[in-house]
């Protein structure tokens, strides 16, 4: 075979790969956009209940029960510190 022949036949086997890898690029697309839409239409996306509030309403009764959990909360908070610095004291004695 000529040169000039075989760059022809690599030219060729070049245009015929490209052309393939395009067909296939091109099916790929084309099923997964149907697929994408099937999926769309037999199993759509579940709609909320109710908006979320990203605020809890305030009840008319709760300014007592948050002075109360406060004092509750700061009780709870002082206890805790005080039983840990008692465990360290005890660690660094030893």
């Amino acid at each position: 075979m000529s040169p000039s022949d075989l760059l022809s036949e690599g030219l060729s086997l070049m245009a015929f790969g490209m052309g393939f890898v395009f067909l296939f690029l091109s099916a790929l697309v084309v099923v997964t956009s149907l697929m994408s839409r099937v999926i769309g239409r037999y199993f759509p996306d579940p709609v909320p209940a109710s908006p979320v509030s990203a605020r809890p309403v305030a009840r008319p009764g709760a300014h007592k029960n948050d002075t109360e959990l406060v004092a509750a909360i700061s009780a709870a908070i002082r206890m805790h510190r005080s039983r840990d610095s008692g465990a360290k004291n005890i660690k660094t004695n030893k």
